[in-house]
């Protein structure tokens, strides 16, 4: 054990192997970058997602495809806007599977992203005309997750059902309904 303490006080770093190399916000790339985990046990190809995902996302100039491992990707776009108007889309899917985006911030290492949150639409169905409010709609969609934004009247008058967007856990079942109680012991 001294042998090997004692090997390691004699090494050092050369001069020129011990000058620090400073990296500069400077010379960091100035793209978009979105980090997306595809739900799937299938072998992935990054051509067959790059094509299939391009006439969807009509970007401008185009979007680079980094593959980090056998389901997690890295899409690179030049414009922010373009990142935005995907990310403000959810949920997409991939040969009919979850795919799960999020933005990359680049000072995080890849292993810490976690892919647990995802938005979809909520359909509510068959509520009676007198608990079509903000406060009502909120409470019935929380039963799933969380409301993502302020709710819009325009989205409460669907007719015959209401729809609202709600960001869920994934690693936690969905409900198949829920039962609620109106007034005067009816059930609905």
């Amino acid at each position: 054990m001294e042998n090997l303490a004692e090997h390691w006080q004699r090494m050092s770093l050369s001069a020129r192997e011990g000058e620090e190399l400073g990296l500069d916000d400077e010379l960091s790339t100035k793209n978009f970058t979105m980090a997306a985990k595809f739900l799937t046990k299938r072998a992935l190809n990054v051509e067959v997602v790059t094509r299939t995902f391009s006439p969807l996302w009509r970007s401008v100039r185009g979007f680079e495809v980094w593959r980090i491992n056998d389901h997690v990707f890295l899409f690179t776009f030049e414009k922010k806007e373009e990142v935005e108007r995907i990310m403000s889309n959810p949920p997409w899917s991939f040969d009919k599977h979850l795919v799960i985006l999020q933005w990359y911030d680049k000072d995080v290492p890849l292993r810490a992203l976690e892919f647990d949150k995802t938005s979809i639409w909520v359909q509510i169905h068959d509520v009676p005309i007198r608990f079509i409010n903000k406060t009502m709609v909120t409470k019935l969609c929380e039963v799933v997750g969380t409301v993502c934004g302020n709710i819009d009247e325009e989205e409460m008058d669907r007719g015959s059902f209401l729809q609202m967007k709600v960001a869920i856990d994934v690693k936690i079942p969905l409900c198949r309904g829920q039962r609620i109680s109106l007034s005067h012991d009816e059930q609905s």
